[in-house]
């Protein structure tokens, strides 16, 4: 690789602070107005963060707990409790049981509601007139509310079963709180009522309480709650079969009992067929059936009131005020997370293939580039050896500038130079006038940004091939020699070269150094070989006068004036090519802030600038050859994927962190495997050195994130609307000093 070994630059002069300029005040109070952009920004990533952990609580991803305790002594427990009935009500602070009547059937279901199996049972109890009692789980409340609603429409009573279906007896008591109070929230949202029954999971008859669970009961007892167990158990959940269920769950010798089933919880297809075997058997055998609160009424003093004061819901109370709000806040919640994760799912299908998909291409068609283009008898035509004007935009470039000429000084093809100062107040014009250097012509001007002066450039220009450059970068001595070799091919409008970073030996440039090769040149291999190349880059191109008059020279349009123009030529009929050949060392961005300026600007504008062109999509001809391939890949591969591209991150942490961390960490492994393999064969193309790429972990986990947070800021802005002028960054003359090498 050839390094330029241009002298240093012009050290900055040394004196009081000046003034800022009227750009610079422009420039700062642009800043100001996207601050809350990027706020916003930050918000849209946080929120999505907090949908994915709603639905992870929701599904026992996140704070789920699988303990099951077994085998605990009970001799805490009183025995009247133990031996007692399956209601344990704590009245005046004292635990009591309550038993269910002979011939009486209190049905009770758990774990709901499903819906697939909670409408089939709601259909068989309202067909045979017989009331159940729901022990229901929250997060399955707050995903179906419709299911609650009718369910307690319907005259069926409803108690909590926590709110994630977990063994109590290994909370906190905070968290034993939260499982209740986010179930009640729940009920209120769906059906407008709370309750006083409780049934905890795991849970069988009384004498399975032990000395862990009963500090909870006597907890739940003293905030008015009731406690339900069963006395006779289907062991639906077994599937064992509907005559056994049917008979397993049938009390002996005539007694009352409250028996359970299942609504959800797994495949219940034979607790549907068993339940009307079932109901029908108990009713010729003269059982009636009831709830939990017709128990307990049945079981009041004489005189406690009039029956239907006391009916088969006295267990609810009507939700008001805060809770009510409250939980329709959390239904609206979840219903929000429903839509969003399963579309996020779809996304991150969509981006998965989409990444891949384009490693693929740029692998095979980068190949083929290559391979093309180097061939010994490939040739553009006759050499090109006439001369050509090079324009070199300034503003404010006194550490750059002087490293800058003298590199296009040793060109190797004969140039003019074109030095179009826009406003500098920093003595870049007379630092270009002071060196002497031949063919070297300055060109002061207003300050009116880069495409005003790269439009009178060309004015100046007097040869018809224009070469354009930033001016912060330098160029190889071979470099123009290479760039113009293309326009040996009459259809050839504009050629892009090889962007190269120069200061690439600190953390931040090399990161930048891997995205050039990979990224950009890469991209543009593949782009050339599809004739659709979306950008032709500032600090390295090359256009027929003639094609830039005739699409009307670079606009102001847009933040993206090269995209813009590049664009313009392809809809103009032009073909735009690459040279791999001609190298450009530019300086990129020594900071987190100037990365995220310049960034935010380039990935803005060409959201513009595909806006602006976005006719082309419709148009016939060369211009819809580019709409018909190139807008499409640009918008999937430049816009849309990489916004959706944290999907990948996000839900791979996710899954680490709440999911199985191994399967999770393997995944994420394989996709950067993938990468460092394109990344690989890229650096082998460009010549690179190999050992930059022991970054790319890193940079993967850092660099990458922020170019995320960069896009979705262009997004919101593209959204919300808002402008910047060309931005000017911090330079150092760095890469004057052959800071390129290596």
């Amino acid at each position: 690789m050839t390094t330029p070994t241009t002298p240093p630059a012009t050290p900055p002069a040394r004196g009081r602070r000046r003034a800022p300029s009227r750009m610079e005040r422009a420039a700062g109070r642009a800043a100001a107005l996207q601050r809350p952009r990027v706020l916003l920004a930050l918000l849209l990533l946080l929120a999505l963060t907090c949908v994915m952990l709603l639905d992870g609580y929701l599904r026992a991803e996140v704070g789920g707990d699988q303990r099951v305790r077994t085998g605990a002594s009970a001799s805490d427990v009183p025995d009247d409790v133990l031996d007692g009935g399956p209601i344990l009500t704590f009245p005046g602070g004292r635990a009591t049981t309550v038993s269910v009547p002979d011939k009486t059937i209190v049905l009770t279901f758990d774990d709901g509601p499903d819906p697939t199996w909670t409408p089939q049972v709601l259909d068989i109890l309202e067909k045979y007139d017989v009331p159940g009692t729901f022990f229901l789980v929250g997060s399955m409340v707050s995903r179906h509310p419709g299911i609650v609603r009718d369910m307690v429409e319907q005259g069926n009573e409803v108690g909590v079963h926590t709110f994630t279906h977990v063994d109590l007896s290994y909370q906190s008591q905070s968290r034993v709180t939260r499982e209740i109070e986010q179930t009640q929230l729940a009920l209120a949202g769906a059906a407008g009522i709370t309750t006083t029954l409780f049934r905890a999971p795991y849970s069988s008859e009384t004498d399975a309480i032990d000395d862990y669970s009963w500090p909870v009961y006597e907890s739940l007892g003293e905030d008015g709650y009731t406690s339900v167990f069963i006395d006779t158990d289907s062991d639906d959940w077994k599937r064992p079969g509907v005559s056994k269920i049917v008979e397993w769950a049938t009390p002996e010798d005539g007694e009352g009992a409250s028996v359970l089933f299942h609504d959800a919880g797994g495949e219940r297809s034979q607790t549907i067929e068993a339940l009307p075997k079932y109901i029908e058997k108990m009713k010729a055998k003269g059982y009636t059936f009831t709830t939990v609160s017709g128990v307990m009424a049945d079981q009041q003093p004489a005189g406690a009131g009039p029956a239907d004061e006391q009916g088969l819901q006295a267990a609810h109370h009507e939700a008001t005020g805060a809770t009510l709000y409250e939980g329709k806040a959390l239904i609206a919640a979840v219903a929000v997370a429903e839509w969003t994760v399963p579309a996020l799912s779809a996304g991150l299908v969509v981006v998965g293939v989409a990444v891949m998909g384009r490693f693929a291409m740029m692998l095979i068609l980068a190949r083929r580039h290559h391979r093309q283009r180097n061939r010994r008898r490939f040739g553009w035509g006759p050499p090109v050896t006439g001369p050509v004007s090079v324009i070199v935009p300034a503003y404010n470039e006194k550490e750059c500038i002087e490293a800058t000429l003298r590199s296009l000084a040793r060109s190797t093809h004969p140039i003019e130079i074109v030095v179009v100062d826009d406003g500098s107040t920093d003595g870049t014009a007379d630092i270009a006038e002071s060196l002497g250097l031949p063919g070297v012509r300055v060109v002061r001007q207003a300050n009116a940004g880069k495409p005003a002066a790269l439009n009178n450039g060309v004015r100046h220009a007097r040869h018809d091939i224009v070469v354009m450059m930033d001016g912060d970068t330098v160029f190889e001595p071979d470099t123009v020699r290479h760039l113009v070799q293309p326009f040996a091919d009459p259809s050839v409008g504009a050629v892009a070269g090889n962007a190269k970073v120069g200061n690439r030996r600190t953390l931040i440039g090399a990161w930048q150094h891997i995205e050039y090769v990979m990224g950009f040149n890469l991209d543009r291999r593949m782009y050339d070989l599809l004739r659709c190349m979306p950008t032709i880059p500032g600090a390295i191109g090359a256009f027929r006068r003639e094609a830039l008059l005739q699409v009307g020279g670079m606009s102001d349009d847009t933040l993206a004036e090269d995209t813009d123009i590049t664009i313009a030529l392809h809809r103009a009929g032009r073909r735009v090519v690459y040279e791999e050949h001609a190298r450009a060392w530019t300086e990129a961005p020594g900071s987190l802030g100037q990365l995220w300026s310049q960034r935010y600007r380039w990935s803005y504008g060409t959201m513009q600038a595909l806006w602006k062109h976005r006719r082309s999509l419709t148009d016939k001809g060369p211009s819809g050859r580019f709409g018909r391939v190139g807008m499409p890949l640009v918008v999937l591969f430049q816009v849309v994927t990489p916004v959706f591209a944290p999907l990948i991150d996000v839900f791979t942490l996710y899954s680490m962190l709440f999911v199985d961390f191994r399967a999770a960490l393997l995944a994420w492994l394989a996709v950067l495997g993938v990468q460092l393999v394109c990344a690989a064969y890229a650096f082998r193309l460009d010549g690179e050195k190999y050992r930059y790429l022991l970054m790319m972990p890193l940079q993967q986990l850092a660099y990458r994130q922020m170019m995320y947070l960069v896009l979705i800021h262009s997004c919101v802005t593209a959204l919300t609307g808002g402008r910047l002028r060309w931005q000017k960054l911090k330079r150092t003359g760095e890469v004057g000093t052959g800071a390129g090498a290596g």
